[in-house]
């Protein structure tokens, strides 16, 4: 397992000892799964939620992390033991969870977010956007489950193949893209020109060895822990299409049957956690990038011109969205509307920072 490097996460680490010997004698216990491993993102995050809730609520509160597929296999099964409560934490992707929470996918609408400074804004948990997505989970479960945060898992996607240098989306034209199962990675593949092909994510090496799929859109740090390069993918081109959202569920009756005091515990420890994940990538990519061109990888960053090529070439996804995913108009305004006021508050700010 890779160092966690970062100084929350060190200083997090450092105090598990007393934390489970606070736990103890917890009157709330927490039941936390992510279906990934120790080296990724959220577990990072989860374990920085267990120590800061279990210091502050001074051994009230015990988080059990189950990493892997103890409790639970695919993103239905496991928000379905979120909804009745044999689960209570569980984070998936905006693709895992869209099958149930359709309109989760506007997180995967490409070219919204310019970039770190604009992504994390708009996912600050007081802004409005994020209002409107907990209140549409909320809805939709019958009020069984709530949204607690949106943070981060791998970064930026971006497009990878085993052939060539992608300049543009002409570039694209007949690739098989690997995406997965929900609708709408295979109506941004279509829009490029690409030929779409959804792939589990377990079997995604192989079919890159094997030539069943040539590409992939993925974050760097995805890429290197599961060695892609050794299955023949060499081509790295960063568009920064989407934000890799990341999002964490709680059920709701057992984040409201706590008292006042601890649910502000819970919720300021999911922040903790969404802080951990926004910064984990950013400093894992670092070492990713250095072992993807070793391994004789090719990074290739679009021009201004070529970036505004793909983004034409997607525009008509967002059309799609608005038809035919229910709840998407009302998930897409919010997001534009917040990445809109997150926009021109950052142009004051660069005034100030850049004159």
């Amino acid at each position: 397992m890779k160092h966690l490097i970062t100084g929350a996460l060190t200083a997090a680490l450092l105090t598990s000892t007393a934390a489970t010997a606070w736990a103890q004698d917890a009157t709330y216990t927490l039941r936390a799964t992510a279906n990934s491993n120790e080296n990724d993102e959220d577990y990072d995050g989860l374990v920085v939620f267990k120590n800061y809730v279990e210091a502050a609520s001074n051994g009230a509160i015990e988080v059990e992390m189950f990493i892997g597929t103890q409790l639970c296999a695919t993103g239905e099964e496991c928000l379905e033991g979120v909804a009745e409560g044999s689960i209570d934490i569980y984070i998936a992707t905006s693709g895992g969870t869209a099958s149930l929470f359709p309109f989760v996918q506007v997180l995967d609408l490409p070219y919204l977010m310019a970039d770190d400074r604009v992504a994390e804004s708009v996912l600050d948990n007081g802004s409005p956007f994020i209002a409107t997505m907990r209140e549409m989970v909320r809805e939709s479960s019958g009020d069984a489950i709530r949204l607690m945060t949106i943070g981060n898992t791998g970064g930026w996607r971006n497009v990878a193949n085993v052939n060539k240098t992608i300049h543009t989306p002409e570039d694209l034209a007949g690739l098989k893209i690997r995406t997965v199962p929900a609708e709408l990675p295979q109506v941004l593949a279509t829009a490029w020109g690409a030929a779409p092909t959804a792939i589990p994510w377990p079997e995604l090496f192989t079919s890159l060895q094997t030539g069943v799929v040539e590409g992939t859109a993925n974050g760097i740090t995805d890429i290197m822990s599961m060695k892609f390069p050794d299955a023949g993918l060499k081509y790295l081109t960063l568009d920064q299409h989407a934000y890799m959202g990341a999002l964490w569920f709680m059920n709701n009756a057992k984040f409201m049957d706590m008292p006042e005091d601890m649910r502000k515990i819970v919720a300021d420890g999911f922040y903790q956690l969404q802080q951990a994940t926004f910064a984990s990538p950013k400093r894992k990519s670092i070492d990713a990038y250095a072992a993807f061109t070793a391994a004789g990888g090719e990074v290739y960053v679009p021009t201004p011109e070529e970036k505004q090529a793909f983004q034409d070439a997607a525009a008509p996804v967002q059309d799609w969205f608005r038809e035919n995913v229910d709840g998407g108009p009302e998930a897409l305004d919010a997001l534009l509307a917040s990445v809109d006021a997150v926009n021109a508050r950052l142009a004051s700010e660069y005034e100030t920072e850049l004159n």
